[in-house]
This record gives structure tokens, C-alpha cells and sequence, in this order.
């Protein structure tokens, strides 16, 4: 497993700016929360590496990211098949998004 930090605490150190002091706590990897919140992402957002990152972006609502991560997976396929899994998961950003007519392009 990478290296996984936990937010102990957040402190503003300057009044006068935007400045905080984060305190951060190693965690193991045994770490059972860890864990299991690992087991759950692995259990709920299926395949593999960028395919199952932008499936997690799409399941917290962060659209543009995800856009953003299709568009380029989009360049780099090397297949029909890699290039139709993209357009599918655009079409559904889209879909999610309420823009339709963005939705059915992409599906088409």
C-alpha cells in the first residue's frame, strides 16, 4: 500500500492570510479503518487503475475531474473497445449531469 496520512488536526496560523497548519498522522498498514474503507472502494467501484479511479470520481460527484481524466484515457486508447468504454462513461457523466443532448452524442 502507498503511503496514507490522517488529518489529525487544522489550525490557522495567520489571521491576516489563508494560512494553516496541518497535523498529519501516519497510518499502518494494518490499520483496520484503512482497510476497510479500502476493501469497500475495491468492492464498490469495480475494474482496474485509471478505469476504476474515474468511476470513483463519477460516484462522488466530481464530474470535471473525471471529464478530465476520460478526455485524456480517450487520447491514449489503443482499441475500439478501450475508445467505447470511454465514450460510454462520458455519455453517463453527462447523463448524470442532466446535459442530454451532450449524453446521446457521446452514446452515438
Amino acid at each position: 500500500m502507498h503511503t496514507v496520512f490522517r488529518i489529525g488536526e487544522v489550525r490557522k496560523i495567520d489571521n491576516n492570510r489563508a494560512l494553516y497548519q496541518v497535523d498529519l498522522q501516519l497510518t499502518s498498514d494494518d490499520d483496520p479503518q484503512l482497510r476497510e474503507l479500502t476493501d469497500f472502494i475495491r468492492k464498490e467501484v469495480s475494474g482496474t487503475g485509471w478505469r476504476r479511479m474515474g468511476k470513483l470520481l463519477l460516484q462522488i460527484g466530481q464530474f470535471d475531474k473525471a471529464e478530465e481524466l476520460y478526455m485524456a484515457l480517450l487520447e491514449q486508447a489503443s482499441d475500439d473497445s478501450d475508445r467505447a468504454h470511454v465514450y460510454h462513461q462520458l455519455g453517463w457523466l453527462k447523463d448524470d449531469q442532466g446535459k442530454y443532448q451532450e449524453a446521446v452524442a457521446f452514446y452515438e
